[in-house]
């Protein structure tokens, strides 16, 4: 894994007329030890109208600080299998031998209580650490110091979920099931097979290589695991069902307001959205737009 002083990727450039968008994809992980330097980023947000962050999903409810805390509890309880199951019980034998052996590795037998999708998280955490390589959002954190040093207007592209009666909900969460094996099981595929992959793609964002990251599979585990939740009973109950193509929608939507509106926007989205069929380089293209890739 590199380290020290690193470019980063360079920027995506969508442009009609005489209006600019400027677009920063992200990975995750990268090399824990590189410092990116962020000039560019800073140069182009100093000359922006406008900046959008990437999409994100938020869930928030009536109940004050101090009463979230007390159902602190009850949260704990939604993150392990319900009626005191264990992932040995829920897991095919095949699934379980894999999940044992990292276990074994990197974390401990009390991990095996946890739902497949957050002993997916659990084990994705402890090994990437373990990797030398870090999933700190560093690109948010760079934006967001160069949006205080220049000011420009801000726009958030947020699916917000609001829980009425928390206490409510999360019971019925924990007594319900999630669809969230394939999760895990990507999750150990992805980890078993695809480290070099990772370690490659975490050294190409941070050298600045789209070359590299464009010649890698763009597939990951993320969807399935987000779509455990959102997709779930629970989840479409709480409005989180299609989460994903909703916020994508929106962002379309915001991001051609703030073409048309401004003469440069600056915007952040994972990279997988830039590269992947029909995303957005494609689909601005297909728009008339002339689309620049960092390589181009």
């Amino acid at each position: 894994l590199v380290d020290g002083a690193q470019p980063g990727p360079g920027l995506w450039l969508v442009r009609k007329g005489g209006h600019d968008l400027w677009i920063l994809g992200t990975i995750s992980p990268l090399p824990a030890k590189f410092q990116w330097q962020t000039r560019q980023i800073d140069e182009v947000i100093a000359n922006a109208q406008e900046v959008m962050y990437a999409p994100s999903l938020s869930v928030g409810s009536d109940i004050g600080k101090f009463r979230a805390m007390l159902l602190l509890p009850s949260l704990i309880g939604v993150k392990n299998n319900p009626d005191g199951k264990r992932l040995s019980d829920v897991l095919s034998p095949e699934t379980y031998v894999r999940w044992s052996a990292f276990r074994d590795r990197f974390l401990d037998r009390d991990a095996d209580k946890l739902r497949p999708a957050f002993a997916a998280d659990a084990l994705w955490r402890a090994v990437i650490k373990r990797s030398g390589m870090s999933d700190k959002n560093i690109a948010q954190a760079a934006v967001a110091a160069a949006v205080e040093r220049h000011q420009p207007n801000v726009t958030l592209v947020n699916h917000g979920i609001k829980v009425k009666d928390p206490k409510a909900t999360l019971k019925q969460f924990k007594a319900s099931n999630l669809e969230d094996l394939d999760c895990l099981e990507r999750t150990l595929d992805r980890l078993g097979q695809d480290m070099e992959t990772l370690r490659n793609r975490a050294n190409a964002w941070a050298t600045g290589d789209v070359a590299t990251i464009r010649a890698m599979p763009q597939t990951d585990q993320y969807q399935a695991c987000m779509e455990a939740i959102t997709e779930s009973g629970i989840g479409r109950k709480l409005g989180m069902g299609d989460v994903a193509a909703k916020l994508r929608e929106e962002w379309y939507a915001k991001a051609e307001a703030a073409r048309d509106a401004n003469a440069t926007t600056f915007a952040v989205l994972p990279m997988r959205e830039l590269l992947q069929p029909g995303g957005v380089a494609e689909t601005f293209k297909a728009k008339g737009y002339t689309v620049l890739a960092p390589d181009e």
